[in-house]
């Protein structure tokens, strides 16, 4: 099997914690050099510094915030270049605040739909042609198994994250002929600041205690535990291999089987 990503080159977004750092730093693992991308740059130089780097790996970040979308366009114009081409792209954004859709602002909406398909948008117009030339790209989007079944109480995400995976599934069919791969990891409940947040809220709303709301949704899984952000790392990294060339247009659930649907 075929893992070796020495010589390939990866963007990485929202990669300074959670999940996206730690794809960046399977990436880097497995020999890609690794562009980290988001808007702290602080936090992007220190997890650079994490990065696997004896395989003469040359990491870089890049700052950008996802809620400018035009921020972003203009970074990457500055930075994507013809000699110097990327073969592997992870879209991976904070998900929104949670809450009923009925009850969502309009604004909430256009925030959501900005930050994760528009700004994922901008980034794959940005680098296909590099793929294309090279004829080798992965386009990776860590999205939600809400993309499968809505989940109760983040009616924002349920309704962006559906959005961001037809994109994905139109843009499989479209680039595949180039040596192009879109696949989504649908990651579940994963050990995240983000799922700190869920939780948190969730025993508020329900009266009870952390620790028992906590307990609560880890029975829901039939693993019974978060997953660490490690193990969604792994089917990110495993998508932009080049034994992962015929996996094209799928979602792939990292949920320890929680997802009720096949």
């Amino acid at each position: 099997m075929d893992l070796n990503l020495k010589g390939k080159r990866a963007l990485v977004c929202g990669s300074t914690q959670g999940i996206g750092k730690a794809a960046a730093i399977e990436l880097a693992n497995l020999g890609a050099s690794v562009t980290l991308l988001a808007r702290n740059e602080e936090a992007l130089e220190e997890a650079k510094s994490e990065l696997f780097s004896t395989l003469g790996q040359d990491h870089e970040i890049l700052v950008a915030d996802f809620s400018k979308p035009e921020n972003l366009r203009s970074a990457l114009s500055d930075h994507v270049n013809a000699e110097r081409p990327y073969h592997i792209l992870v879209n991976n954004t904070g998900g929104p605040p949670g809450g009923q859709a009925i009850e969502a602002q309009l604004e909430e909406f256009r925030i959501a739909f900005n930050q994760h398909l528009i700004c994922n948008q901008i980034l794959a117009q940005a680098l296909v042609d590099g793929m294309k030339k090279e004829g080798y790209g992965r386009i990776i989007n860590v999205i939600s198994t809400s993309v499968k079944i809505p989940i109760v109480g983040l009616g924002v995400s349920n309704t962006i994250r559906g959005a961001v995976g037809n994109w994905s599934k139109t843009l499989a069919n479209e680039l595949g002929q180039f040596g192009i791969t879109v696949n989504n990891v649908l990651p579940g409940a994963t050990a995240t600041q983000r799922l700190t947040s869920i939780i948190e809220n969730k025993a508020k709303k329900l009266g009870k205690s952390v620790d028992e709301t906590e307990m609560e949704m880890k029975n829901e899984i039939p693993a019974r535990r978060f997953a660490d952000p490690s193990e969604v790392a792994s089917a990110i990294a495993f998508l932009a291999t080049p034994s992962a060339g015929y996996i094209n247009g799928i979602n792939v659930p990292v949920d320890g089987g929680r997802t009720g649907s096949l």
